[in-house]
């Protein structure tokens, strides 16, 4: 009993080993080759649980998703002999499994492309100028590489879906001198601007002085010839007081004389009594005795 147990056990593990062996699963993100002793007999099956035979048949599977390599920075030069440092990536799928194995096998297929794309560009950033290069022409260059890179790739069984372009830069030496030169021009800019506006300022306020100046020298004529008039018609009419009444103005004239002569309290002033100056006090003395 015992032995029987053993044995149908044996043949159960015997059975599950050949199911493993002979059993296997496609994805259908797989692109999947069934060989018969080292040839291909079956390309691209269709995804679902498939059987093989131990032992004879052998799978060989590969990512049938998009894939994309990135390049990285990578320097070509101009026609102008100045280089320019391009940034770019491409996006490709496996399009025929028999023939990538029997081109590529298990290789690395990025590397080639990249050889590609790289000998292609070369040739592309080397027919052009910078400015070309950098702005003009970036569609037309990933146009090209696009339609040439597949042509190529088509013969290992790749298919290009798209080459782009990130980035188009000058090298990081040329980029300061660059800068170097920008910021000297926008410099020389400021100062010339500056220099405008410190000449613009200067005449305006030359014009100002010259206005203020004028508009002085006008005030100060009005001002004096007013003054003029005014002391010309006081003039008149004291003039025309005098005649008027000459022994009031004589009278008004000597307390002047008198107001200026004793001004302060201690002021004394020695004079003949018959003097003349002391005219107006006659009566007044003569009263008082």
């Amino acid at each position: 009993m015992n032995r029987t147990l053993t044995f149908i056990g044996a043949l159960v593990v015997v059975g599950l080993l050949l199911a493993n062996t002979a059993l296997y699963t496609v994805d259908e993100r797989e692109r999947v080759l069934l060989f018969r002793l080292g040839e291909v007999i079956a390309a691209d099956l269709p995804p679902g649980l498939h059987v093989k035979t131990p032992f004879i048949n052998s799978v060989v599977k590969y990512d049938g998703r998009i894939q994309t390599l990135d390049r990285g920075p990578v320097r070509y030069q101009t026609s102008e002999l100045k280089n320019v440092v391009v940034d770019s990536f491409v996006k490709w799928r496996i399009s025929d499994t028999r023939r990538f194995f029997v081109a590529v096998g298990r290789g690395d297929v990025n590397t080639r492309l990249a050889q590609i794309v790289n000998d292609l560009s070369r040739n592309e950033f080397g027919k052009r100028t910078v400015q070309a290069a950098v702005s003009g022409d970036r569609h037309e260059i990933m146009d090209l590489l696009r339609r040439r890179t597949g042509e190529r790739a088509a013969e290992f069984g790749v298919e290009i879906i798209d080459v782009r372009i990130k980035r188009v830069d000058l090298p990081t030496e040329v980029s300061s001198s660059v800068f170097s030169r920008m910021d000297a021009e926008r410099k020389r800019v400021a100062a010339e601007l500056r220099a405008q506006g410190a000449e613009e300022g200067e005449r305006i306020r030359a014009q100002a002085d010259k206005e203020r100046t004028l508009l002085l020298a006008n005030a100060q004529r009005d001002a004096a010839r007013i003054r003029g008039e005014g002391d010309a018609a006081a003039a008149a009419r004291y003039t025309a007081g005098i005649g008027s009444d000459t022994e009031f103005y004589d009278f008004y004239r000597s307390l002047e004389a008198y107001r200026q002569s004793v001004g302060a309290e201690r002021d004394l002033l020695v004079l003949d009594a018959d003097s003349a100056f002391f005219r107006h006090f006659e009566g007044a003395l003569t009263g008082g005795r």
